[in-house]
């Protein structure tokens, strides 16, 4: 497939990914070498032939004969709709600045808003980070709460979920922001010390400089890295080269796609958001084919089916 045929733009990827063919051989070749196909079952490589009219592979292997699709063990698996509408929705979501609803993508796609808020919730669940080095150098670390604005809420639903001030029934998240480079974000199940020094710890290589706020639970953070706070309670923001305000604009810039776009988020689904969040962030350097791509990386491997994402 040469570089100079695949979509730059989201009109030419519309027109592009069309022709279910098409779709199926862009797939097949990012998730295969030389886009030669793999029998899930028996595991063997180059060793089937491919059902033109169903779009299809079977396995050579006579005692496996297993018949498969370019979609299995990917995000796409088990959906009935098309790689001719998964593809451009991947372009948007990966491409969209503030993020895109669920109601927008139906439109756009010509599905339902239901179905539409599964793609999302599969896409986002692609985009989120695989593992990579820690960060070293400067690091801004911060933790915020993210959750529905008790003034946006019905009086009723107010009532139900809004029981106290603050991070009260809320979803606690912390990131760490290298300067200069990416963030990594993740969903916390409290904001005490070991919480916050266990997370550093796992994502920043030892003796980096740490900065974050006075927050009394990066105390036992000095133990680890060499330390500098800011005291935001006082009216300091930047003390020379410490300050948060790198990390501060990711979560500024996360919570103005929630509150702007998704407008209510349950607790259960912050993850996915955040993924999101920090996919947008640390792509944003890219262009539009290489978001997508970046996108595409992490469909292999990741399901989830809707019974998980509902809870039901």
């Amino acid at each position: 497939m040469a570089q100079n045929t695949l979509p730059r733009t989201l009109i030419e990827a519309i027109r592009y990914f069309a022709d279910l063919d098409v779709c199926t051989e862009f797939v097949a070749r990012l998730r295969w070498s030389n886009g030669q196909p793999v029998c899930p079952k028996c595991g063997e490589g180059d060793n089937a032939y491919y059902l033109a009219k169903r779009r299809v592979w079977k396995c050579k292997n006579r005692s496996c004969a297993k018949q498969f699709s370019v979609k299995v063990g990917t995000i796409f698996e088990d959906s009935p709709l098309g790689l001719d509408k998964w593809l451009p929705a991947v372009w948007l979501i990966a491409n969209s600045k503030n993020g895109i609803s669920s109601h927008e993508l139906g439109r756009a796609l010509g599905v339902t808003q239901k179905s539409a808020w599964f793609m999302l919730h599969r896409i986002r669940l692609a985009m989120a980070a695989g593992s990579f080095d820690k960060f070293d150098g400067i690091i801004e670390v911060d933790e915020t709460f993210i959750g529905g604005l008790s003034k946006n809420m019905h009086a009723d639903v107010r009532r139900e979920k809004i029981t106290g001030d603050g991070g009260v029934d809320k979803t606690m998240v912390v990131g760490a922001l290298q300067r200069g480079g990416k963030v990594v974000a993740q969903v916390i199940p409290n904001v005490k010390g070991e919480t916050l020094t266990n997370f550093i710890r796992n994502n920043v290589v030892e003796d980096s400089m740490v900065f974050t706020d006075s927050f009394s639970s990066y105390s036992k953070v000095r133990y680890h890295f060499e330390h500098g706070t800011v005291d935001h309670t006082l009216g300091q923001y930047v003390d020379g080269i410490i300050h948060t305000n790198g990390i501060e604009n990711f979560w500024a810039l996360l919570k103005r796609s929630i509150k702007g776009t998704y407008i209510s988020v349950g607790t259960e689904h912050v993850l996915r958001y955040l993924d999101e969040g920090v996919f947008a962030f640390n792509n944003c350097k890219d262009n539009d084919f290489g978001r997508f791509q970046s996108a595409l990386d992490g469909i292999v491997g990741r399901r989830i089916n809707d019974a998980e994402l509902t809870g039901k």
